[in-house]
């Protein structure tokens, strides 16, 4: 009987373990090496495109992450003062691309892709590194504490400040500041009603997004240096720089408390990876192509990865020409939404906003074709579209 095919997962967020999870399912035995003491994932919700629920259906939770999660419907941008450039439309993103755009805690998420895993995979509280990352004749070597593991496959997915990374290629420059720096929050708003909205003003964003839970899912972003942090606390920041912005803003930041707010500067990597692998081991998610979250496509495009992954097995030449190109236009598409929507020219605002509006007055089809190429992509062994999605 031949040996059972083993890799190991550096990293437990949510690429590393659908990663491990699809791997799992294509019959591999599976470790995941966590150095945080519990799978307890940084940021408070995340959203999912219809591209990453059908990589989720790959997985074979798909249907069950729909039940859990909030269906955005009638929402749209506004500006600062509450008007609205653009309505989306949940019917018509379904229409097109199969779903619509869904959102839900990403400790629901991690929770269910952890559950898929056989039980004693998930090794939390272990740092590890890459020793070796292989060839076509000797296994790949992990050092996780004072172990030395051997596995036919390793895969990098310790994120943007990835160790593997620079292992594999270490003239690569790794990741930049992309100029702005980000605030999350997931908290009850008690009797807050309101549309999921996104609102762009001078350097400057806001989102407000209600959960099926009944919370209330905050970001906001703003053009500042890097490693700047409030001289007070976080929630006296979003205050000072939001707390004049339309409803429900004020009472979304008056029911806050200061240890609720998160805050991290955005990093990217500018400069593409020459391959998503070398030897035995690949990268995945934010470790091979970290980009702004303009899109929100981080989290998507690592679900991606992992399906794509454990389809070509052990064939990572055939991963990385599925993956490299795909990744690089999306965060090279990604970095472009962010100049749009973090510009503080005034003029450049004026005209952006003038344009948005105008073809929301178009039609919703016209605000969609964004994400032609991106959301209404299939696992590359799919043949049709297996569920419908839901209103």
């Amino acid at each position: 009987m031949a040996e059972t095919a083993r890799v190991i997962v550096i990293g437990g967020g949510i690429g590393g373990l659908a990663a491990a999870a699809a791997l799992h399912r294509k019959g591999w035995a599976v470790t995941v090496l966590e150095r945080a003491p519990a799978l307890d994932p940084v940021g408070a919700a995340i959203s999912l495109a219809p591209n990453g629920l059908c990589a989720l259906d790959a997985l074979g939770i798909g249907d069950e992450i729909r039940d859990l999660a909030a269906w955005q419907g009638d929402g749209g941008l506004r500006t600062p003062g509450g008007r609205w450039l653009s309505r989306s439309d949940a019917e018509a993103a379904t229409a097109r691309f199969g779903d619509p755009l869904v959102l839900l805690p990403r400790s629901t998420l991690v929770d269910r892709l952890a559950a898929l895993l056989p039980p004693g995979a998930v090794r939390t509280g272990t740092s590890a590194s890459l020793a070796d990352p292989g060839d076509r004749d000797r296994p790949a070597r992990v050092t996780a504490g004072e172990e030395e593991l051997e596995a036919d496959l390793v895969v990098g997915a310790d994120g943007v400040n990835s160790r593997v990374r620079p292992a594999l290629f270490p003239d690569h420059p790794g990741p930049v500041y992309a100029g702005f720096t980000t605030w999350r929050l997931l908290i009850p708003v008690p009797g807050a009603e309101f549309a999921p909205h996104e609102t762009w003003g001078r350097g400057r964003i806001w989102g407000t997004q209600p959960l099926k839970d009944g919370r209330v899912y905050a970001y906001a972003a703003a053009t500042l240096p890097a490693g700047e942090r409030a001289p007070d606390d976080e929630k006296a920041e979003l205050l000072r720089r939001y707390g004049d912005w339309h409803d429900p803003i004020p009472a979304v930041l008056a029911a806050a408390r200061p240890e609720d707010v998160l805050r991290h500067d955005v990093h990217h990597l500018a400069r593409p990876l020459p391959a998503h692998h070398s030897g035995r081991t690949v990268l995945l998610g934010d470790a091979a192509h970290a980009m702004p979250p303009t899109l929100g496509q981080g989290g998507n495009q690592a679900l991606e990865d992992a399906v794509v992954l454990a389809h070509h097995s052990g064939d990572l030449p055939a991963y990385t020409a599925d993956r490299l190109p795909r990744t690089t236009a999306i965060a090279r598409q990604a970095v472009r939404v962010a100049r749009l929507n973090m510009a503080g020219n005034r003029a450049v605002v004026a005209v952006r906003n003038t344009v948005i509006a105008a073809l929301s007055q178009a039609g919703p089809a016209l605000f969609l074709r964004g994400f032609d190429g991106i959301a209404d992509w299939r696992p590359p062994y799919a043949s049709g579209r297996k569920h419908a999605g839901k209103p």
